[in-house]
């Protein structure tokens, strides 16, 4: 006994740490495991904090139908306000079992090459570059889930593709795919060769990321890994064509709010009721990731191909769901040749020139984009503020909300009625003095407030004062 005490004096004599001191220690550097942890764990890029995204269909864009050609859009597209350009596959076509005259864009030939028809190489790197120059951001479209049936590697590798009770190839199955053939990611092997096709045209091309197509019929660690050896070579922004929050843990920046779509949609053709749209409100700002990034809209490829335009599909609505997609939490994004009023289907495997003109919604995307850009209450995923519900008077008809971040704050009235209101907007999130995007009408919040909207109308109120 006499010895332990000796011990413990030395060692409280010289600092060194006994075993209860290092268990104190220890305890001390384990975190609370109750406390809350943050879902998402990747990091976006700086440049995408305010960034919104432009669908590019280079087939459909120009007559040529060429990087090349596309160029020259470049300064229009800048000046509307765009940040990030998508491009559809920029990849050769498959055309074994095509579909129409030109094919789709979606049935791969070869993952490291470009499409002749789109131009070369060389073409491609010019235009990214230009891109870059410009102060603007690229990621192209990757269809990974599939390729086309003459596909080099179908014959180097069949064992690669998933086959059918018969041991064929087939497409995605339940699909009317017929122009193309399903990967089998249960072997390394596919997951290595997409993996180093990813990284390639980063490397090669200096592309910003990927909109990945059906990304969720594909494993969620296969992009998870991707996506870690791509941040390695430089900071990738990547979007899903997938609507699940699952991917935004290690995976994606962003995914589709095709639900948002569909109840706007549902709600301009009178087959339902306001309601939907508030569930859509709760649920975003109750269960999904606070850091996480959706992807709205009222028009893109695929619903241009199959459902219509928002021109026809929204009608008297369309405006008035053009700024809800513009202004809840999210990134908005326009279609190709939208901002020009597209107002009919663009052919999917053909050539189908989109008609430019002049359009008022091209000065509508540049206010609102321009807005979005300088006030952080619109900014994306954690740079951006919470949609917070104010209560009005005309629940069945209006939806009303704000928006605030660091002293930047909006206010958004939504009438989604083919009637006039007189309405009072009762919620005290508001309170300030404001001025109307639109119509530049000044405006004093004072928590209880009378406000008139014109049947489908919208306003879109922004706090004086403060701007980033």
């Amino acid at each position: 006994m006499k010895n332990y005490f000796m011990i413990m004096a030395l060692a409280l004599m010289f600092g060194c740490n006994c075993p209860a001191e290092k268990d104190s220690q220890q305890t001390n550097q384990v975190s609370n495991p109750y406390a809350p942890k943050p879902y998402v764990e990747i990091s976006h890029p700086e440049w995408s904090k305010n960034a919104s995204i432009y669908e590019v269909n280079i087939r459909q864009f120009t007559p040529e139908g060429t990087f090349k050609a596309f160029e020259e859009h470049l300064p229009r597209l800048k000046e509307l306000g765009v940040d990030i350009l998508w491009l559809m596959p920029i990849h050769p076509i498959g055309e074994k079992n095509r579909k129409g005259e030109k094919g789709s864009y979606y049935s791969v030939k070869d993952y490291y090459a470009v499409n002749p028809e789109f131009g070369s190489m060389d073409d491609f790197k010019r235009l990214v570059n230009k891109i870059h120059g410009m102060g603007m951001h690229v990621i192209i479209d990757w269809v990974g889930n599939h390729s086309a049936w003459d596909n080099p590697l179908v014959e180097k590798h069949p064992d690669w593709y998933t086959k059918d009770s018969k041991g064929n190839f087939q497409p995605t199955p339940w699909y009317d795919w017929s122009d193309i053939i399903d990967f089998d990611y249960e072997k390394p092997e596919v997951r290595q060769y997409m993996t180093e096709a990813l990284k390639f045209w980063v490397k090669e091309a200096n592309i910003d990321g990927y909109r990945c197509d059906v990304a969720g019929f594909m494993p969620t660690d296969f992009w998870d890994q991707a996506r870690m050896e791509l941040d390695e070579i430089k900071p990738v922004f990547m979007l899903a064509e997938w609507e699940s929050r699952d991917l935004h843990k290690k995976s994606f920046d962003m995914t589709y709010a095709w639900s948002l779509y569909r109840e706007m949609h549902e709600v301009a053709q009178g087959k339902a009721g306001l309601g939907v749209l508030n569930e859509y409100m709760a649920h975003h700002v109750n269960t999904f990731p606070k850091d996480g990034i959706r992807m709205t809209f009222v028009d893109n490829h695929d619903k241009n191909s199959w459902e219509g335009t928002p021109f026809s599909m929204f009608g008297d609505a369309v405006e008035v769901c053009m700024v809800m997609a513009t202004t809840v939490e999210g990134m908005p994004l326009i279609y190709s040749g939208q901002e020009a009023g597209l107002d009919r289907k663009l052919a999917f495997f053909d050539k189908d020139l989109i008609e430019w003109k002049k359009h008022p919604y091209a000065d509508f995307y540049k206010t609102m984009l321009a807005l979005k850009k300088e006030n952080q209450a619109l900014w994306n995923g954690k740079w951006g503020g919470s949609m917070i519900k104010i209560e009005n008077s005309a629940p069945e008809k209006m939806l009303s909300f704000t928006r605030e971040k660091n002293g930047d704050q909006i206010v958004v009235l939504l009438n989604f009625s083919d009637s006039k209101l007189d309405a009072t907007i009762e919620s005290d999130f508001h309170e300030g003095s404001y001025q109307e995007v639109f119509s530049s009408e000044s405006k004093v919040f004072n928590g209880k407030d009378k406000v008139k909207m014109a049947p489908w109308g919208y306003k879109v109120f922004v706090k004086s004062g403060k701007h980033s």
